[in-house]
């Protein structure tokens, strides 16, 4: 049979790094998705050290830029194309974080970056079977952070909170609920082929990075959450779970924690409030809203 091939974005540390270790001692080929290429070359030397005979690639693209995403997507959609990608690749940036191309850095990476990729895979992979996994987070706290779908690219920032420190995790929060809101409405749209697509809460994990610029409060609170909170390998498991289980065989747009699927807030699973965010999305990235 032909080795597995799987596709990990935000590869280069933390539960990406994580993920693309335990599918490579499963027997996968690894596409390793980062956007520095010393920080994918180290994060290599990492999994070899660990998965000697690892079968790695390295693809560099900073997923904050749509440009960059598509040239990723026509790399990947040449042969061997994947079986499995997992979308794992998020950042928490400040509010007036703009990318050259005008979109808020968080919502850039976190949201419209699995949105345009896994959409732009959808063609190449065809009938085949494939599997997509998107790294969300917890859906228990982020009942409170309704995404404001007049607001996607917070130019106004209403509902963030009053802390100034807090607001950009709370417009992080707010892209996780993005998460959650196309896994669904990416599963309906292929309903009847043979690619499925779920969510994965990975747990409060520390080591991800995803802290390093926060500052004030949120740096305070960050640093103490950490002391107890496990590290990336428990944060790989359910998505490593999804990607690779034959109990998930056939299980589409869901979303699990702990390995068990559990239900998400009425906000992200109402049909016309996702297919209000995926219209918007698609208008964001260019793309017709029709697959």
């Amino acid at each position: 049979m032909r080795e597995q091939r799987a596709v990990v974005t935000g590869a280069t540390s933390g539960i990406g790094e994580a993920i693309a270790r335990s599918l490579a001692a499963a027997g996968m080929t690894v596409v390793m998705v980062g956007r520095s290429g010393q920080r994918l070359d180290d994060a290599r030397e990492r999994i070899l050290a660990a998965v000697p005979d690892a079968n790695l690639h390295l693809e560099r693209a900073d997923l904050s830029l749509l440009g960059e995403v598509r040239e990723l997507a026509g790399r990947l959609s040449r042969d061997p194309l994947p079986d499995i990608v997992v979308s794992n690749a998020a950042v928490v940036a400040e509010l007036d974080d703009i990318t050259p191309e005008g979109i808020q850095r968080t919502l850039a990476t976190n949201h419209l970056a699995p949105y345009l990729l896994l959409r732009l895979l959808i063609g190449p992979v065809g009938s085949r079977p494939a599997r997509f996994v998107v790294v969300g987070a917890s859906p228990r706290g982020l009942t409170r952070v309704p995404v404001d779908l007049a607001d996607l690219n917070y130019q106004t920032g209403h509902g963030l909170g009053p802390l100034p420190s807090f607001r950009p995790f709370a417009a992080y929060g707010r892209t996780k609920n993005m998460n959650a809101m196309f896994v669904y409405a990416l599963a309906r749209r292929l309903d009847g082929t043979r690619i499925t697509v779920n969510g994965a809460h990975p747990g409060i994990i520390k080591g991800t990075g995803l802290g390093r610029d926060s500052r004030g409060a949120l740096k305070l609170f960050g640093a103490a959450l950490s002391l107890f909170t496990p590290g990336p390998d428990a944060g790989a498991d359910t998505p490593v779970w999804l990607a690779t289980s034959p109990e998930v065989d056939g299980a589409t747009g869901r979303f699990f924690v702990n390995r068990k699927q559990v239900p998400t807030a009425p906000h992200t699973t109402d049909v016309h409030r996702c297919d209000r965010l995926w219209n918007e999305s698609a208008r964001l990235v260019g793309l017709p809203p029709e697959l």
